[in-house]
């Protein structure tokens, strides 16, 4: 006897919330080459997150009509572009530390291109941008975003909009961009101002010396050479700018 599948409208309506919030979430999301693959790819990761949720999709007891559906899933979508914005400042606060130490060390005139934008960018910033997200792997962060959008699936109704005080704290949060690649790169750039200052007074004890072309190689080499000994320090810095980033997230939550 032949037998019809069908789903409720209500479950229906719910996926379609789930994935507004999942997409939103997935297009901020800093994954290594994830804007360079194909957009068939990141749209199956949406709908996969979004089933795996399925023990916690939201109820929906009373059908909404189209509009406030509209309505409902532009909230979500907000909601999902908060959690992927907070945890796309981790990488961006890398870009601007690889921007500052390539630009003094002589780096931004090789160029490669970026596999995350497929243009030509600095090869400390590629270089930099890889590193962070290595440790969002390394330190278990794709876990955490899956619980934070989990957790606010249980606590957050549909259609919930983001208060004041959560959009206030993610606006400030993101000054913390340039504060935090301002840490990494202070020491390289100090160092290397100290380079400049040397080579200036060694130009000055005898004029004869072609500082020309001693100089890029010797910010080149001392700014490497610096990255390479802050290499044990950098993963600290960005453990605790994401534990300062991540803290935020439970109040988005209602938590």
């Amino acid at each position: 006897m032949p037998s019809n599948l069908s789903l409720p409208l209500s479950t229906i309506y719910a996926f379609l919330l789930v994935l507004a919030r999942i997409s939103g979430a997935v297009v901020f999301v800093p994954i290594p080459g994830a804007s360079a693959s194909p957009a068939a790819a990141r749209v199956v990761l949406s709908l996969a997150l979004t089933i795996s949720l399925v023990p916690v999709w939201p109820s929906i007891p009373t059908l909404p009509d189209p509009g406030l559906l509209a309505g409902w899933m532009m909230s979500e979508a907000a909601f999902g572009i908060a959690v992927g914005l907070l945890t796309a400042f981790l990488s961006e606060s890398f870009v601007l530390f690889g921007q500052m130490v390539g630009l003094q060390a002589g780096y931004s005139f090789a160029s490669v291109v970026d596999p995350n934008t497929q243009a030509d960018s600095g090869v400390f910033i590629v270089l930099a941008q890889t590193f962070s997200g290595i440790l969002f792997f390394v330190f278990g962060l794709h876990r955490q975003v899956l619980r934070i959008l989990a957790l606010s699936l249980e606590t957050q109704h549909p259609g919930s909009l983001l208060t004041a005080r959560s959009v206030e704290a993610i606006v400030r949060l993101g000054s913390t961009v340039f504060t935090t690649g301002l840490k990494l790169a202070f020491p390289v750039v100090a160092l290397l101002v100290m380079v400049d200052i040397a080579l200036a007074l060694l130009g000055r004890i005898n004029s004869q010396i072609q500082l020309l072309t001693l100089a890029f190689p010797a910010k080149m080499l001392v700014g490497l050479a610096m990255v390479s000994a802050m290499a044990v320090l950098i993963p600290r810095v960005y453990e605790e700018y994401a534990s300062r980033l991540f803290a935020v997230m439970p109040a988005l939550v209602g938590r």
